[in-house]
C-alpha cells in the first residue's frame, strides 16, 4: 500500500486544489435536504448525470417526504426507471419518506446515525448529506477517492473506512470541508482509473504513483 504523504506535501496538495477550485460543488442536482438525500440514494451504482436526468421531472412535484408519499411507489418507480436498481431504490425512497414523516417531523436529520437508519442510506450517503447540506466536514469515500487516495498517497487505506479516517487524520483542518469534493472531481476527471491524465495533474510532483503517464 502506498505510504501516506508527509504533512507539508499534504498541505501543498490541498492548497493547490483550493486555489484551482475555491468552492467545489457536488454534481447531483437538488433543491433542499430531502431532494439531496434522495438524489444521493439514487446515485448508488449510477452516474450523477443519469440521476439528474431522472430527477429533473421528479423533484418539481415531490420535493418533500409528504409529496413523495403522495406520489406513490408505482409513479415513483416509473419516473426513475432509467436508473440502475430502480425498483429497489423506489421502495427505499418511499420507506425513508415514511420514516422521515413518522419519526423526524418530515425533516432530514443532521445526525449520521439517524441518517443511516433510513433504507438505502449507508455511511457514504449520510456523509454526503452532512457535508453538502449541513456543511459538516464529513468525508464521503467513493471509488474515485479510494483509487486516488491509494494511488497518490493522499489518503491510503485498505478499505473505504480506512481511507475516510486517513482524510480526517491527515488533511489540514482548513481544507476538511471541501476535501472529498476536490478528491472526487480529481479522481473523476484527472486521476482516472485506466489511464490517469498525469500531464494535467495539479499534484503530479507530489504524487507517489510510479507509473505516471506523459
Amino acid at each position: 500500500m502506498t505510504a501516506q504523504l508527509a504533512y507539508p506535501q499534504m498541505k501543498e496538495a490541498f492548497r493547490r486544489f483550493a486555489e484551482a477550485e475555491p468552492h467545489p460543488k457536488g454534481e447531483l442536482e437538488h433543491t433542499n435536504a430531502f431532494t439531496l438525500l434522495v438524489a444521493v440514494a439514487l446515485s448508488a451504482q449510477a452516474t450523477d448525470a443519469g440521476v439528474n436526468k431522472a430527477t429533473r421531472g421528479l423533484f418539481p412535484i415531490a420535493d418533500t417526504p409528504e409529496k413523495m408519499l403522495a406520489l406513490g411507489l408505482e409513479e415513483l418507480t416509473d419516473r426513475i426507471k432509467t436508473i440502475g436498481l430502480f425498483r429497489q431504490k423506489a421502495k427505499n425512497v418511499i420507506r425513508l419518506s415514511q420514516i422521515l414523516v413518522e419519526d423526524f417531523g418530515g425533516e432530514v436529520p443532521s445526525s449520521r446515525a439517524a441518517l443511516m437508519r433510513l433504507p438505502g442510506v449507508g455511511r457514504k450517503t449520510a456523509n454526503v448529506v452532512l457535508n453538502i447540506w449541513f456543511h459538516y466536514p464529513a468525508q464521503a469515500v467513493d471509488t474515485h477517492i479510494f483509487r486516488l487516495g491509494n494511488r497518490t498517497g493522499l489518503c491510503p487505506g485498505k478499505d473505504v473506512e480506512a481511507v475516510e479516517r486517513a482524510i480526517e487524520d491527515n488533511v489540514p483542518v482548513e481544507y476538511q470541508t471541501h476535501a472529498h469534493h476536490w478528491m472526487i472531481l480529481h479522481g473523476r476527471y484527472i486521476c482516472t482509473a485506466r489511464k490517469p491524465r498525469c500531464a494535467d495533474c495539479l499534484i503530479r510532483d507530489l504524487c507517489q504513483f510510479d507509473e505516471k503517464t506523459d
